[in-house]
């Protein structure tokens, strides 16, 4: 999906990113001053220089606007989530109803781009979380699973900032995230192997010390 400014809490994205640093999960980022405008605009100079030393006719009209493309592309679709401005509002309600059992949403989707080349990771995550003061509205969790996804990773990390973010929203330790996903660095290129795919997991609280809560989760994350 693409950047949508209707839907965002700056606010909550800049407390969140200072958590992320405080735990030593942050994406790795300097700051700048660019809007996506100006941002859109060099990365467009960029990309038509990358073309033309690959010898590219940028004249023929199936090419001349990629450069511009591949730039709104970037800030606006596949790389949106280095943006806190752009952090999802996230929604919780009192826990007025005493619900202590574990909340888990399946079959998250998870698209995002590989760092080190900037190729395609495409997967599944499970999130699943046991309230204490807070119930999060379910479609949160899966904004702030794309939220990360949008921007260059490694899944060990993205699945790391899933798990902190949603500890510090929801102020409770009882969290846990798996995601499944292939890498296409090692699919389409390098090993060239199609049929492997990663899954990273983070548990926290009762996830992580009680076995019989680990194992509920691990079955409903596997579960097809």
């Amino acid at each position: 999906m693409s950047y949508n400014k209707t839907k965002t809490d700056p606010e909550l994205g800049q407390k969140v990113h200072e958590h992320l640093v405080k735990m030593g999960v942050e994406t790795p980022t300097t700051p700048n001053k660019l809007v996506r405008t100006d941002k859109i605009h060099i990365i467009e100079g960029h990309f038509k220089s990358i073309m033309e030393t690959m010898g590219l006719d940028l004249s023929d009209d199936s090419l001349c606007d990629t450069p511009k493309r591949v730039a709104r592309m970037y800030v606006n679709e596949i790389f949106w989530g280095l943006d806190y401005e752009a952090f999802p509002k996230c929604t919780a309600v009192d826990n007025k109803m005493k619900y202590n059992e574990m909340v888990c949403e399946r079959n998250i989707n998870v698209q995002s781009n590989c760092e080190h080349h900037f190729v395609v990771i495409d997967g599944l995550a499970t999130v699943a979380y046991v309230p204490n003061q807070k119930v999060l509205g379910l479609s949160k969790i899966n904004r702030i699973v794309e939220y990360f996804s949008k921007r260059p990773q490694i899944q060990e990390r993205l699945t790391e900032q899933i798990f902190h973010t949603l500890q510090f929203i929801l102020d409770t330790e009882d969290v846990a995230v798996m995601i499944d996903a292939q890498h296409y660095c090692v699919k389409s290129r390098g090993v060239e192997d199609t049929g492997s795919s990663t899954v990273t997991s983070k548990l926290g609280g009762g996830f992580k010390s009680d076995p019989a809560a680990r194992a509920e989760f691990y079955q409903l994350a596997r579960k097809q």
